[in-house]
């Protein structure tokens, strides 16, 4: 089940004003899981090209989603530390075999990540 949380994004136009989107938050579960299929990505692919760049960011935001829906939820941050990094080295496993469902998890993810840049 997704929490609704209103964060303010500012989008810069030619009359600079900001605005405001509503952005949906995943359980820390599906936070937990688009974390580390993102951060196996980005460390499989490399940070030299394109899609690099693209999956570190997608990293960047899923680690950062995943902290605050941990906190969200009362949890130790060395314990979120310890499940992000078990999730990410389960991930690579996974991607690195070619397993279809993580691909496709990992595509799911990659859409629901906001644009950073």
């Amino acid at each position: 089940m997704f929490a609704t949380i209103a964060a303010t994004m500012l989008i810069w136009g030619d009359t600079q004003a900001a605005t405001v989107r509503r952005v949906e938050v995943p359980s820390y579960p599906e936070a937990l899981r688009c974390s580390g299929l993102t951060q196996a990505a980005s460390e499989l692919e490399g940070g030299e090209s394109g899609e690099g760049q693209a999956l570190y960011d997608a990293a960047l935001f899923w680690s950062l989603t995943t902290i605050q829906s941990g906190q969200a939820e009362r949890r130790p941050t060395a314990t979120v530390e310890a499940e992000m990094t078990r999730a990410r080295v389960q991930a690579v496993r996974e991607l690195s075999a070619n397993n279809a469902a993580s691909q496709a998890a990992l595509q799911n993810c990659r859409q629901r990540t906001p644009v950073l840049g």
